[in-house]
């Protein structure tokens, strides 16, 4: 049978969450829920990529409960958990590694992006936590994955992992009767795991710093004006956009003007995001406009939507009681699933 319709997608818990984590990632789930089964997960075993030695990594994975659930996610419904709690991930993580190649992980930019010139010092997790990525989607045999630009490579990597498991596999999954006939160009083979699509859309899928329109908006950017965090109370996000960086000139009239505009063009991008509409919809209203106009607007738009989100996470974070119960709950469920799958696993390498 084909397989069933199914979103994964995980949060890293590490830092203050920020607007483009929001716009780019949970705005998006709390869409997607009504329209397929989802699992959101928070990776916590990708945190120790970035950084091994934690304080607060507990804390930080109940926040990205928290923001999920305030942003409006149904744990009931869906499967909210955190990615420690549910051991086939690491166990179908180690099968990758023997599948993916070395020559595939060296050519994740992200890689090179974060190893930076000393790569012989940089982690094996590092280097290899695509291949992690790759399990934690096709441990459900997940259908669509919502990424952001950056992520799409690693997105793609994980198409050819599953691509390389179900050719050198066939004949076993075949045998198995575990397997679903997919096209592979003009040979039809039988394959355990599906061919993951992505999901980017909207008119902001990619959030700049504030600071500077070139640079994404990042939790470990040194200064707090370049993001704004979920955290942020009305008086800070209207603060954080008065001082974010503009040009001169008013906004444009058409979008094709905000090429050569990285910070106009991130601005009106937030605008558009927020307010579910397009970028040429928010120039339609604002443009010819100064951004002493155009900011206030924006500030106040943010505030209305990310306000109600913070004094909920706040009140669930005064509760860590109940987030813990639902992750629980949400791992036990996932559990369930990442178990099928490992044993159907399994039985086609040949493990006992």
């Amino acid at each position: 049978m084909p397989f069933k319709p199914l979103v994964f997608s995980g949060v890293q818990p590490t830092g203050n969450l920020h607007l483009g984590n929001y716009l780019g990632a949970i705005r998006k789930f709390v869409v997607l829920q009504d329209q397929m089964d989802c699992l959101f997960c928070v990776v916590d075993l990708h945190a120790l990529t970035a950084q091994l030695v934690h304080e607060d990594l507990k804390d930080q994975t109940r926040e990205i409960a928290a923001a999920y659930l305030a942003a409006g996610i149904d744990p009931e419904k869906h499967i909210v958990f955190n990615q420690a709690a549910v051991p086939g991930h690491a166990q179908l993580a180690w099968i990758f590694n023997c599948v993916a190649r070395i020559g595939w992980m060296n050519r994740m930019t992200q890689f090179k992006d974060k190893a930076g010139k000393d790569r012989e010092n940089a982690s094996l997790g590092l280097l290899a936590y695509p291949s992690l990525m790759a399990a934690d989607i096709l441990l459900y045999r997940a259908t669509h994955v919502p990424v952001g630009d950056d992520q799409k490579q690693h997105l793609e990597l994980t198409r050819d992992i599953a691509q390389k498991f179900n050719i050198d596999f066939s004949a076993r999954i075949a045998a198995s009767g575990h397997g679903v006939e997919l096209t592979n160009g003009d040979e039809v083979i039988n394959g355990y795991f599906p061919m993951a699509e992505p999901l980017i859309e909207g008119p902001a899928p990619r959030i700049m710093s504030l600071r500077d329109g070139r640079k994404k908006m990042s939790k470990s950017d040194p200064s707090d004006l370049s993001r704004i965090n979920l955290t942020d109370d009305a008086e800070t996000i209207t603060r954080k956009i008065r001082k974010a960086k503009t040009d001169p000139e008013p906004l444009p009239e058409s979008v094709d003007q905000l090429e050569e505009r990285p910070e106009a063009r991130n601005l009106v991008g937030i605008y558009a995001a927020l307010s579910d509409r397009t970028a040429q919809r928010v120039l339609d209203e604002f443009g010819g406009q100064p951004f002493s106009t155009f900011k206030p607007a924006l500030a106040e738009l943010a505030v209305s939507v990310l306000e109600p989100i913070n004094a909920e996470m706040r009140r669930l974070k005064a509760d860590p009681g109940h987030i813990d119960a639902v992750l629980k709950d949400g791992a036990e469920r996932a559990n369930v699933r990442a178990q099928q799958t490992i044993s159907e696993v399994n039985e086609i390498i040949g493990l006992l």
